[in-house]
């Protein structure tokens, strides 16, 4: 924080980019602790319109059941920060054997005291439809398998 305002200076702002491109590159790399280490005890993990998931442990949940019966990648476009929020513009794939589902994601993040509070990501049902749908097709035509 600056003295004079209270609001964060571009060093923190800096600072919470690392932590969520940390977190982020974890989770693709299948490395659960690192990303576990960047979520604060008490965070809150929004996919908006799906049910809130409250906490570190029940967050990393989710990774540990996705972790060996498919993969998470993400390629970042765009990040930004203000002050303690960071926004992602990013696309994201799951892949489950054979389907690879590729979708773009928006994601806020809050990073307070090195740790990620808040998690809220973004994105078109539909758009989440069409990637299922081309995953199918491309498990018949690979040309069809999306890649970034």
């Amino acid at each position: 924080m600056t003295e004079l305002t209270g609001q964060p200076s571009a060093v923190e702002a800096a600072a919470n980019i690392r932590t969520v491109e940390t977190f982020l590159d974890a989770l693709r790399d299948d490395d659960l602790d690192t990303a576990a280490a960047a979520l604060a005890e008490d965070v809150v993990y929004q996919n908006v319109g799906m049910p809130t998931i409250y906490g570190r442990s029940a967050t990393v949940a989710v990774f540990r059941r996705l972790s060996g019966r498919g993969t998470f990648d993400v390629k970042t476009h765009r990040i930004a920060a203000d002050g303690s929020a960071v926004l992602t513009e990013r696309t994201d794939a799951l892949t489950f054997g054979p389907l690879r589902l590729q979708f773009w994601v928006c994601g806020v993040f809050e990073v307070h005291h090195g740790r990620i509070t808040l998690w809220r990501d973004y994105f078109d049902f539909f758009d989440m439809f069409k990637a299922t749908l081309r995953a199918v097709a491309a498990t018949v035509f690979p040309a069809l398998r999306p890649t970034f």
